[in-house]
């Protein structure tokens, strides 16, 4: 009666109510970020099944090249799209080959020039294939045992040696040290910082930008000009946001005709779309693959 009087039951019917509430939303934020997670999972296994069809396809490809002209009887024993574990296990099991002094050659084809007569003579009547590769990492030891193109997504100056072990740095093909990545498209930026596979900050920005021009209203000309003064907009608070970055090592990638209006340590061109952190994370899984030839 005394709760009654100081209103004290009214206050804990209150409590319980509020307390079921919150057990509620705490079960639908379980909820979404498990569907989150089934996502997530889904996307990387669709990723994976596209990854091998465009391994099977270049494969058929190599095949079709091979019939249709000269080197009919030459071809990739295999071609293979590496990431994540597996590529770090491809790493590490050419990183544990040794060879006497001189005994392994490692090379960085550009495909621009000649091949060097030392690969040639390596490679023998293998060498186009090396050309269709590149650019490309070749991995080749002198009795022939070993014999295989890498194509890195951040891609070192060309060089070529001989030495015992291949010459095999990380930091061309997986995230390491400190560095920012960003996603550029003409309507959306989305940048984040790591510590190699550690993301440490996200941001984002979010353009209104007019898409198609549709009949009626402005002239083409005009809406022409508009459309790209939103763009310039755009791109205006993209550099002030880079500008606000704390690592100097900048991975930028996206739409292939922005590339150049930024300056990055590495840039290479992403179709990722959707939402800004789906498509910033989709995009980084892209850009740390490696293809794999097998000559």
């Amino acid at each position: 009666m005394l709760d009654e009087l100081l209103g004290r039951a009214e206050l804990r019917t209150r409590i319980e109510e509020l307390e079921e509430e919150r057990e509620r939303l705490a079960g639908q934020l379980e909820g979404e970020r498990e569907r989150r997670r089934e996502a997530v999972r889904d996307r990387q296994e669709a990723d994976e099944r596209v990854n091998r069809l465009e391994d099977r396809i270049a494969e058929l490809d190599d095949r079709v090249e091979r019939l249709s002209g000269d080197e009919d009887s030459i071809g990739f024993r295999g071609v293979e799209t590496l990431s994540g574990g597996r590529l770090r296990a491809v790493l590490d099991r050419l990183e544990s080959v040794e060879a006497p002094p001189d005994g392994l050659f490692t090379a960085m084809v550009d495909g621009d020039d000649a091949l060097p007569e030392t690969v040639s003579d390596l490679l023998g009547d293998r060498a186009p294939l090396l050309s269709r590769a590149a650019p490309c990492l070749l991995c080749v030891d002198d009795a022939g045992l070993v014999a295989v193109a890498l194509r890195p997504p951040i891609e070192p100056d060309p060089f070529r040696g001989w030495e015992a072990r291949f010459d095999l740095d990380r930091s061309w093909f997986l995230p390491t040290g400190r560095f920012a990545f960003a996603l550029v498209r003409s309507d959306l930026f989305a940048m984040a910082e790591y510590d190699g596979t550690d993301r440490s900050s996200f941001s984002k920005i979010e353009s209104d930008v007019k898409g198609d021009h549709s009949k009626g209203g402005f002239s083409q000309g005009r809406f022409e000009r508009r459309r790209d003064a939103q763009i310039d907009a755009h791109l205006d608070r993209c550099r002030e946001r880079l500008g606000e970055r704390e690592s100097e090592r900048l991975i930028l990638v996206g739409q292939r005709t922005l590339l150049g209006e930024f300056d990055a340590t590495v840039s290479a061109p992403s179709d990722a779309s959707g939402e800004p952190e789906e498509a910033l994370e989709r995009a980084f899984r892209e850009f740390y693959t490696t293809r794999l030839y097998r000559l």
